[in-house]
């Protein structure tokens, strides 16, 4: 085939609704890590088999594992066989799409024609739209599912509209729906607003999920997370109880009940849960993160406990135990996955807790030379840098850039948050410190301004041009902020 001819190929390729037009391929994505969670999926036989061998697929292309990944698509199309014949062809336009840009990657040009041409015979019976695309409920459905396990938050928002599009065709699917239900529990818990029970989509929808199919244990028990929130004790621990009755083994539910009994203070059954998770899922990056996360929390339980007055020589080797098996589970969590940031974060708190700042700072290092960083990440970065340089380098000034940078990812999260209350503490000392300084009234003219609270940020700008008149930048902001006459 010539190169006009590839590069028309190309061109088509590039019109198809699949994995390889909807992730970015690049060289510093988590290959490995998306590969084993995939394949643990596949492994404990979990709803949605087929959507994980399409997306397994896509993965072992990018690895250059074709002939495993064209196994992959034809798992895929054995498992749409079997459930889905009726449906077979509007399953299989993903997995068409997919198989075509496989055998384009191997250099197979005719066979990715021939997938090319299937995808126009089947689109045409189902779509007056795209030559070799038809957005069907199936495709938003299968898209909305592999944004969501693609391990990248910045997914969540696209993979809620793929299933509200889905959904307007049949709002009845429960497969769906759950989809549905868990990209809001998402969006809601990395945003941190919390709205009463009534007016809660998560558990609006969760609830939908548990009329369609009573005996789906992992949206129970992420409705008993959403129901902790709201103080709904009762109902929270009986779906759990029932969810832990019905699947016992299901990784996938007692990750979501180990949090349950974390965020309860139940931590001791928190470990139980998430070990017994572990032996089924042993390379989980997330699960050993948990574990850490319910060390820590027995960790700040026994500071909290222990008399200052006294080093009891009993609960100084408890805290030294403890830290350890902290250390342990976060660094086995960046080990098996090297892009979990918040793993590293963890990891280099606990160094702070035993006294080795020096190690914490390079890891922070390491992190801030990083390229990439979701947005997520970055955030939860700038807050725990600025609170190290704070409060172990004694410096205001950098700490201040560093929560600066946090405020302007703007989301309204528990690190943003943070990074407020810590920008309004600081300035607030500064200005009592010295009522005149025009610097700390212009920036925390900034942090009003961030806040989306116009009259204090213009109150903070006029005070520091009255210390520093003449200042462009604090002109140039109330420019800004005052409407124009």
């Amino acid at each position: 085939m010539s190169n006009t001819l590839k590069e028309s190929l190309f061109e088509k390729l590039c019109q198809l609704q699949c994995h390889f037009t909807w992730f970015p391929q690049k060289d510093n994505t988590d290959f490995s890590d998306m590969k084993l969670r995939l394949q643990d999926s596949i492994k404990l036989g979990v709803k949605y088999q087929a959507i994980s061998y399409n997306h397994l697929a896509f993965v072992n292309c990018q690895q250059g594992n074709y002939e495993e990944a064209i196994q992959n698509l034809k798992e895929v199309e054995k498992i749409w066989r079997e459930k889905h014949n009726d449906e077979f062809e509007r399953r299989s336009i993903i997995t068409y799409g997919n198989f075509a840009w496989v055998h384009y990657h191997m250099g197979q040009l005719t066979e990715a024609q021939t997938y090319l041409d299937k995808l126009e015979m089947t689109c045409k019976t189902l779509s007056d739209g795209p030559r070799y695309t038809a957005m069907t409920p199936e495709v938003y459905g299968e898209k909305g599912w592999s944004l969501l396990t693609s391990g990248g938050s910045v997914y969540y928002e696209e993979a809620k509209e793929c299933f509200e599009k889905a959904l307007k065709e049949d709002s009845n699917n429960v497969e769906w729906t759950m989809g549905y239900a868990t990209a809001l529990y998402r969006l809601e818990t990395i945003s941190g607003v919390s709205e009463n029970q009534e007016r809660s989509q998560p558990v609006r929808y969760l609830r939908r999920v548990l009329e369609l199919d009573p005996d789906d244990t992992v949206a129970m028990v992420m409705l008993a997370l959403k129901l902790q929130e709201f103080n709904e004790a009762e109902e929270a621990n009986e779906l759990v109880e029932e969810a832990l009755r019905k699947t016992p083994d299901l990784p996938y539910m007692l990750r979501y009940a180990a949090k349950f009994y974390r965020i309860g203070e139940d931590v001791d059954i928190a470990i139980g849960l998430l070990k017994r998770a572990l032996e089924f899922t042993p390379c989980s990056s997330f699960l050993h993160h948990q574990i850490g996360l319910c060390y820590r929390g027995k960790l700040f339980t026994l500071k909290k406990k222990a008399d200052s007055n006294s080093a009891d020589r009993a609960a100084l080797q408890q805290k030294a135990d403890l830290i350890s098996k902290c250390k342990y589970h976060f660094e086995k969590a960046f080990e098996l996955k090297p892009s979990f940031i918040f793993a590293k974060l963890d990891f280099a708190g606990i160094c702070l807790e035993n006294e080795e700042a020096n190690r914490a700072g390079e890891i922070y290092n390491s992190l801030l030379s990083l390229e990439d960083l979701a947005p997520v990440s970055k955030q939860a970065l700038a807050l725990q840098v600025g609170l190290f340089v704070l409060h172990h380098k004694r410096s205001e000034s950098n700490a201040i850039i560093y929560f600066l940078d946090g405020l302007k990812i703007h989301n309204g999260s528990k690190q943003w948050k943070l990074c407020d209350s810590n920008l309004r503490k600081i300035l607030g000392k500064q200005i009592q410190r010295n009522p005149r300084n025009s610097k700390a009234f212009g920036i925390l003219g900034m942090v009003h301004q961030l806040a989306g609270e116009k009259d204090e940020a213009v109150e903070c700008f006029e005070k520091a041009l009255e210390f520093d008149p003449g200042n462009e930048d604090y002109l140039n902001a109330l420019s800004e902020l005052r409407p124009s006459t």
